[in-house]
């Protein structure tokens, strides 16, 4: 069966180029599929998805997007119409893969669509704006998607530009017509893991141990964007169960720090009746950014992870806060949930003999979600810093006992 690529574009400002992408891929055996969001005319658009279909799917009219002057608004409706479609395309078969080409606006538009598709389904978006600072984290935020740099601006078909698109028409291709190892478990259960730096040694013992008893393990950096892409990638059904050793993005949601994971962190297992493992490593640590420290905080116990990172010890209130969020939200859990407490620091940061060491106080946060918690959710404190032998055993036995 022919293979289908769709492609995002706005033809009003990017027509000349994007029938030049979708001749190349043509060419190459696959069949092109336009989407259209232009937001600027009411012509009649060459696309298979046109801009009128767009703004219908999203509740409106083309006719009230060009006549608009909110453009914040018809931006948004333009994305929700175009993500709508998409997926009713990718779920209907209709699509194989994903390539766009845009400056900020359309690489914006673009982009959050693709996200609205499963992880697995090639994404590839072709960007003159995809090296200026702080964009590319808004074009990739929680998506599997190849963002390709320009360099030159997409306007006018110079024989520099078509090289760029040249190129990317064929990484696209060949993602779709070769064979690739499916995104989901073929054997054993798939396991989300969550890890940092600080409890490398923890994460690696226990994928080890339990790889060797069939399950699959997938680790994300929970560092506010992959413990974020956890939580989607969880309540899209890729995962059997949940291995939480790093659920610092809970406290740092709730005090507006650097790994934020939003407000749905700890809670996509819970919804979707998994089981679940949660322990502690960075809980007891805050991120804030260096130039958002208030006063206090330079005189808070820290310890710097390089000349860019330094953990800040949370305060006794913080670390019961936080406790109570992990309650709430681990008593709404549909599944069963076990948690792990290491009493000897939860991590390398702040093991005996480092400044943020600190077992009694870390020991409020457990007595405060010990008296939150249901009565079922059981809690072990294991005698030991997290990135010691007998932690990770104390883990790999409760996943073998709840997995």
């Amino acid at each position: 069966m022919q293979k289908s690529i769709l492609i995002i574009s706005t033809l009003d400002t990017k027509g000349e180029e994007t029938f030049y992408l979708k001749e190349k891929i043509g060419s190459m055996g696959v069949k092109p599929i336009m989407m259209d969001l232009s937001m600027g005319s009411a012509g009649e658009s060459p696309a298979e998805i046109t801009p009128a279909q767009v703004a219908a799917a999203g509740g409106s009219s083309i006719e009230k997007i060009i006549n608009s002057r909110e453009r914040s608004k018809i931006t948004g409706i333009t994305i929700a119409g175009a993500s709508k479609l998409a997926k009713e395309y990718f779920q209907s078969g209709n699509i194989d893969g994903v390539i766009a080409l845009g400056g900020s606006t359309g690489t914006l538009m673009a982009t959050e669509v693709m996200r609205s598709l499963p992880f697995g389904i090639p994404k590839l978006a072709i960007s003159s704006t995809a090296a200026l600072p702080g964009l590319s984290t808004r074009y990739i935020g929680t998506g599997d998607i190849i963002l390709f740099h320009s360099v030159i601006e997409i306007s006018g078909l110079s024989d520099l530009l078509k090289n760029v698109m040249d190129r990317a028409a064929q990484a696209l291709v060949g993602m779709v017509k070769e064979t690739v190892t499916p995104p989901k478990a073929a054997k054993g259960k798939a396991v989300a893991m969550t890890m940092l730096g600080p409890c490398e040694k923890c994460a690696s013992a226990v994928r080890t141990s339990l790889e060797k008893a069939g399950f699959q393990i997938i680790g994300f950096s929970a560092a506010g964007v992959g413990d974020r892409a956890m939580e989607e990638m969880i309540a899209d059904g890729f995962f059997q169960g949940v291995i939480d050793l790093a659920p610092g993005g809970v406290g740092e949601h709730l005090f507006g720090f650097m790994r934020d994971a939003g407000p749905s962190r700890m809670e996509s297992a819970g919804n979707a009746g998994i089981p679940q493992i949660i322990s502690t490593c960075s809980v007891n640590h805050m991120t804030p950014s260096k130039s958002k420290y208030k006063p206090e905080f330079h005189q808070r116990r820290k310890f710097d992870l390089d000349k860019f990172r330094s953990w800040l010890r949370l305060s006794a209130d913080e670390l019961k806060q936080v406790a109570d969020a992990f309650a709430e939200k681990l008593n709404r859990a549909r599944g069963p949930v076990s948690v792990v407490i290491p009493q000897q620091g939860w991590s390398s940061v702040d093991a005996p003999g480092n400044p943020t060491f600190d077992p009694q106080e870390d020991a409020l946060f457990t007595r405060e979600l010990r008296d939150k918690l249901k009565p079922e959710i059981k809690i072990l404190e294991v005698d030991a810093n997290m990135e010691q032998a007998e932690f990770a055993a104390a883990v790999i036995g409760m996943a073998t006992e709840l997995l």
